[in-house]
């Protein structure tokens, strides 16, 4: 079985997406209790050329799924959802990209901008910058650009577990649970049946939770060069480094999943392990069910399974997603 490329993938309204070298499929689980699959073609510069093979560039697609299919797959899935009960809504339309523009906006200003303006007020409270710091300049600038890390890590911590108290959101969580499983029972070369996947770890070290709690460590140590400019500039430069940051925290992620076998490693991954409990639910197996569903037809796109070992199911995309260029990525763990 090749273990070369490193599948994963994102939970969805009902659903699971999983993304492969070729193809990325998407599995939702229809209001009538059918599992519906759509799968699209991915950009093969992105994923099988010099892109993937280039540190830190490579990050960068990592993000660019977040932003991309990934996205697109949460949509499509809504559609599924509401298919049948409010047809004429539809999100791969205005609806979906007015979302996809406030959940942008919302994201950057809560977890930089407004870490940023709070450490610099601390910074004042505290007196750790001015001509009368209490601190050298230096020291000071270093000490409110760790506070602003802990603010953005109790802001994102804060976040998660708040909306994770929603029922709806306990349910994507489940299916969050339900990938995680898959991709480790497939990592392990066991049998992908609901049964035996339920037996894996609902951790795992590629999880874009797992991402999220190493950009804002890395934060703290890209923004500390930089020090403490005129607060125009601050803000900006925390804008325009997310993709720097997203870069350097991939290539982290990256190691630490290849090394796996590092007692220090491991010990150093906990945090990231620890803070997916916050976003995972053990699911049942009817979630793993969608989970497995759509690894398996990536798996055909990469012609490790056969047509005969992954059929599609009888309902198959009966929502057609908005029109997209060929081989938009895919977000994934």
């Amino acid at each position: 079985m090749a273990k070369e490329f490193f599948y994963g993938g994102q939970a969805v309204i009902e659903g699971v997406m999983m993304r492969g070298a070729h193809k990325a499929a998407i599995a939702v689980r229809n209001p009538s209790g059918e599992i519906v699959v759509h799968e699209q073609p991915l950009n093969p510069h992105l994923y099988q050329g010099r892109i993937p093979k280039t540190p830190f560039v490579r990050g960068l697609v990592g993000l660019w799924d977040a932003l991309g299919l990934g996205t697109r797959a949460l949509m499509w899935s809504a559609d599924v959802a509401v298919s049948e009960e409010e047809e004429e809504i539809s999100f791969n339309g205005p609806i979906g990209f007015a979302t996809l523009a406030v959940s942008l906006i919302f994201g950057i200003g809560l977890f930089f901008v407004a870490p940023t303006l709070g450490a610099s007020a601390v910074g004042n409270w505290l007196n750790l910058s001015g001509a009368d710091a209490a601190v050298s300049t230096e020291w000071g600038h270093f000490l409110i650009n760790v506070i602003e890390g802990v603010i953005r890590l109790v802001l994102l911590v804060g976040y998660i577990w708040l909306i994770g108290r929603i029922p709806d959101v306990k349910r994507l969580f489940g299916y969050h649970g339900a990938e995680h499983k898959t991709i480790n029972a497939y990592e392990a070369g066991a049998e992908l049946t609901p049964e035996i996947v339920a037996q894996y770890p609902i951790e795992h070290p590629r999880c874009g939770t797992a991402f999220l709690l190493t950009v804002a460590v890395v934060s703290v140590l890209v923004f500390s060069l930089l020090g403490r400019p005129p607060m125009l500039l601050l803000i900006l430069s925390r804008v325009l480094l997310i993709p720097v940051i997203a870069g350097i925290a991939y290539e982290v992620i990256r190691f630490t999943a290849r090394n796996m076998h590092n007692p220090l490693v491991r010990a150093i991954i906990v945090p990231n392990l620890a803070l997916q409990h916050l976003t995972t639910r053990d699911p049942d197996l009817t979630m793993i069910e969608v989970a497995i569903t759509a690894l398996k037809r990536v798996l055909v796109s990469e012609q490790i399974l056969s047509e005969e070992e992954a059929p599609l199911p009888v309902t198959s995309d009966p929502v057609k997603p908005a029109a997209q260029p060929a081989g938009q990525p895919v977000a994934g763990d």
